[in-house]
């Protein structure tokens, strides 16, 4: 049963994401994505995550396919208008993906060539529109199409965004546009996600909650202040922070099982974003009775 069907039978979906290289060699991300395959229901591919350059998410994407492994094709604004964002939405199906995760993408500033320009020809509500006119058989300026794809569209939200009523009028926003479910943004304290929840009532669309393996201390000060929209609570950087550094996956693995659980009821399915640790992706599921 593909992920779109699942979807479709309100099922509790698990997804998880990998990064691609930032070179050719790719055979570590793919058997990372292998080895988890049963244990998700469909694995995301970044976009050049962090406007890093990296490889390309859609031949990714192919190569997980290839081995029966059911992507995500991240796509975002930043470095595409629109002929090329219809152009790689088009490969994208032709190639098998139908999956797609439609965001508007971080500044280049932010990453290893910030003197790269940025395109923003479009936004994500925008892109989901154009994804939803191309089904219909139809490009953005009207013209036909000789074949029109089929996509399963997501999106993502910031339950903890500051403040939170923009973020809920642009999540309504794409669901008009054509969103199907949405990922959101890594959760480390459950009275926001249930505050976000209050404030969505009557929302009705399938929401994955996201769930980032904390490694670190610095790293979670890092997301505290540089991640919008994301804080991690004193009293787990203080967990993370009490154990030896060869304990660290453990108590990653430990934090995330606890969120998972917490969180399970209250949401469609968990997104799991282990940024590189992706081997303890099935002791999260473990650990939390997924």
């Amino acid at each position: 049963m593909s992920f779109s069907d699942k979807l479709k039978q309100n099922k509790f979906l698990i997804t998880s994401e990998i990064g691609p290289p930032k070179g050719t060699e790719i055979e570590e991300e793919l058997r990372q994505a292998v080895a988890i395959k049963d244990r998700v229901d469909a694995i995301n591919v970044t976009d050049l995550q962090s406007s890093v350059m990296k490889l390309g998410s859609l031949s990714v994407c192919r190569l997980l396919k290839e081995k029966g492994v059911e992507p995500i094709l991240q796509m975002t604004c930043r470095d595409r208008n629109r002929l090329a964002l219809q152009s790689d939405l088009l490969s994208a199906y032709v190639l098998g993906i139908e999956n797609v995760l439609l965001l508007t993408g971080d500044h280049p500033a932010l990453g290893d060539h910030p003197e790269a320009k940025p395109v923003f020809d479009l936004d994500s509500v925008q892109l989901i529109s154009v994804a939803k006119m191309l089904e219909s058989g139809k490009d953005m300026k009207g013209n036909l199409l000789n074949g029109a794809p089929k996509f399963c569209i997501g999106a993502v939200v910031n339950p903890g965004a500051e403040p939170l009523e923009p973020e809920i009028i642009k999540m309504r926003k794409k669901i008009q546009a054509g969103a199907q479910f949405f990922q959101t943004q890594a959760i480390f304290d459950i009275d926001v996600y249930k505050n976000f929840l209050d404030k969505i009532k009557g929302i009705k669309i399938p929401i994955l909650a996201g769930i980032v393996i904390l490694k670190s201390a610095a790293m979670a000060k890092y997301m505290n202040e540089n991640v919008s929209g994301v804080y991690v609570p004193d009293n787990l950087i203080e967990e993370i922070q009490s154990v030896a550094k060869e304990d660290r996956p453990k108590k990653g693995v430990e934090i995330a099982v606890r969120l998972v659980k917490e969180l399970k009821s209250l949401c469609s399915g968990i997104h799991i974003m282990p940024l590189g640790w992706n081997k303890l992706v099935p002791l999260i599921l473990d650990g939390a009775g997924l």
